[in-house]
């Protein structure tokens, strides 16, 4: 999708550039997105006192809203107090700067924000997705009745995610690196193209062949977790990898990231010859077992162990799991025919 702007990488941790960004990247946020004054956030929120929620992190919630006098729907991240602590307000506005910067059709595309000096949270707008997280048909609430995904569905919203996080790590000037990836960050939208969201603290620097790492924040799910990154805590290109490839096992099983992280621990103690293949065999989503030709099960299964090999240069690039995922598409499709 081409280089990122001159501006997609900015350094938060020079104090000096900080000020200096500071009275320029306002105007430079209203140029890309729109600002929102809290007014017209709770206004698109319609009822503040019980407004519709739609999803929840530990940031914040994110509520349904409508702008244009209804005629747009958009989904309202509203930041915890508290949550986003340490980072000023010039900060918080390089983030913003940033986010408006991606342009990748399976990026969550960002429409606007509110930072108000008054108001101690963060807010940001983006755009409604119909078809909500993946996690959401993965893993659905027991109230919350809805189809399984088929099997091909499944595949393609994989490849688009692969393709999302190709363009974050290879796509500019700088590699990013998603620092808190799973499926409920994979949004779906009315014609079921994912979109990776939950990129606001994303890490970035120097692509760098060979050694692309970076310090990590944090990591808030341990099941998505790098083995690398829990050993040393840095946070790689490739530990991406291997968020997605529990993410694959996810979709293929339909089943919790921990639990197939306490299920992997289980096998590797109690089989000698474990496989990760014996593994999904077990685990694969009864609505979708039989409908799974076996060369595209072969081409899946080897690009999901090779995401989770225990060490990161051993892991592929996400271009390779790309390509990958949609050659087990072509030989679905063919078997199919």
């Amino acid at each position: 999708m081409g280089l990122f702007p001159l501006l997609s990488c900015f350094s938060i941790n020079d104090p000096g550039e900080n000020r200096l960004l500071g009275t320029t990247t306002f105007n430079i946020l209203e140029e890309l997105c729109t600002h929102f004054s809290l007014e017209e956030i709770k206004s698109a929120v319609r009822n503040i006192k019980k407004p519709s929620v739609i999803g929840e992190d530990s940031f914040g919630v994110v509520y349904k809203g409508y702008l244009k006098k209804g005629a747009t729907t958009v989904a309202i991240k509203w930041f915890r107090k508290g949550s986003l602590s340490g980072l000023s307000e010039s900060q918080l506005k390089n983030e913003v700067l940033f986010l408006c910067q991606l342009h990748h059709p399976n990026i969550m595309p960002l429409i606007g924000f509110c930072i108000e000096r008054d108001h101690p949270h963060l807010i940001l707008v983006h755009e409604y997705m119909l078809n909500g997280a993946l996690s959401d048909h993965l893993h659905p609430k027991s109230n919350h009745k809805v189809d399984p995904l088929p099997w091909k569905r499944r595949l393609q919203i994989c490849i688009g995610v692969a393709r999302g996080l190709h363009y974050l790590h290879t796509g500019g000037k700088c590699s990013v690196i998603h620092n808190f990836f799973k499926t409920c960050y994979i949004l779906l939208d009315q014609i079921w193209e994912p979109k990776i969201s939950g990129l606001l603290l994303s890490k970035r620097g120097s692509i760098d062949v060979a050694n692309s790492s970076l310090v990590a924040r944090n990591h808030d799910t341990f099941a998505y977790c790098d083995p690398e990154y829990l050993a040393t805590g840095i946070l790689t290109v490739k530990s991406n990898v291997f968020s997605f490839g529990v993410v694959l096992l996810e979709v293929v099983s339909a089943k919790q990231g921990k639990d197939l992280f306490l299920e992997r621990n289980r096998l590797m103690n109690d089989e000698p010859k474990y496989s990760l293949e014996l593994q999904t065999e077990k685990i694969v989503d009864p609505f979708i077992k039989s409908r799974i030709a076996p060369d595209c099960w072969k081409a899946f299964v080897d690009i999901t162990e090779r995401c989770l090999h225990k060490q990161g240069m051993e892991r592929p690039n996400m271009g390779e799991v790309e390509m990958q995922l949609e050659l087990a598409l072509q030989l679905q499709e063919e078997a199919e025919t």
